[in-house]
């Protein structure tokens, strides 16, 4: 496949001022795509914006992706993310970037161009463990980070499960699943009064915690276990886990 010539065939294609190799496009007024080629030419870097679109954020993502392909794109992790992205009048701090089964563009109209793109987005370092399977790759860019939204707020990497006997409420998939960082907060002070239940939590990095009630809150961990917390501290330390 020629990339170059199947680019500039998109609807609106235009090259992208500022950068070798790239292109941008749109669907209308709301859909607008920019697109990079990685350094051998063999694959497409592609960022999606919907509604409010900044050209100059696509190119910096796109800038950025192709400086570090080899750890976003060169490796079989189906979601990847390398820190220390920056630009003007927004808080992302990283690019992801995510696999062509993730992703699934290009799929109806050019299947062949769906097997070497790449879509890669602003991020937050906080979003990606690296660790993620195919499976949670795809919720993640499917369905819980929006990814084509700039305006969006970060959202934590977090897998939970929890038991509360007094609300009846609980796990209901084996093990650990991906969940928002509001269900944590919702779900920890409803344990209060509930002996025997607990939630446990795992952030990015793949530390877990556990919380419990037994008369008081009580939390355990890789460091051992504490108690004398109030409700406030166990929330605040939550979130503090989730930021790390």
């Amino acid at each position: 496949m020629d990339l170059q010539t199947t680019l500039a065939g998109f609807p609106n294609a235009a090259p992208l001022d500022g950068l070798d190799q790239a292109w941008r496009w749109s669907l209308g007024p709301v859909l607008h795509f920019a697109g990079v080629l990685s350094k051998e030419g063999t694959r497409l870097l592609q960022t999606n914006q919907r509604g409010r679109h900044d050209e100059k954020l696509a190119r910096a993502v796109l800038a950025f992706a192709r400086q570090h392909e080899q750890a976003l794109i060169g490796t079989d992790r189906p979601i990847a993310a390398v820190p220390g992205f920056t630009a003007d009048g927004y808080a992302f701090d990283a690019v992801a970037a995510t696999a062509p089964e993730v992703h699934g563009h290009h799929k109806a109209q050019n299947p062949d161009l769906t097997a070497v793109t790449y879509i890669v987005f602003p991020a937050f370092t906080t979003e990606v463990s690296g660790r993620e399977s195919l499976e949670e790759a795809q919720a993640r860019y499917q369905k819980m980070l929006s990814p084509a939204e700039i305006g969006r707020e970060a959202v934590p990497f977090l897998k939970m499960s929890f038991d509360n006997p007094r609300t009846g409420g609980g796990s209901t998939n084996p093990g650990r699943a991906l969940t928002y960082p509001r269900m944590l907060r919702q779900e920890i002070p409803q344990l209060e009064g509930a002996p025997g239940g607990f939630v446990e939590w795992e952030n990015r990095t793949g530390e877990v915690w556990r919380v419990a009630w037994d008369g008081e809150w009580v939390l355990s961990g890789a460091e051992g276990e504490r108690r004398g917390m109030s409700l406030d501290e166990i929330l605040e330390f939550s979130d503090a886990t989730l930021r790390a």
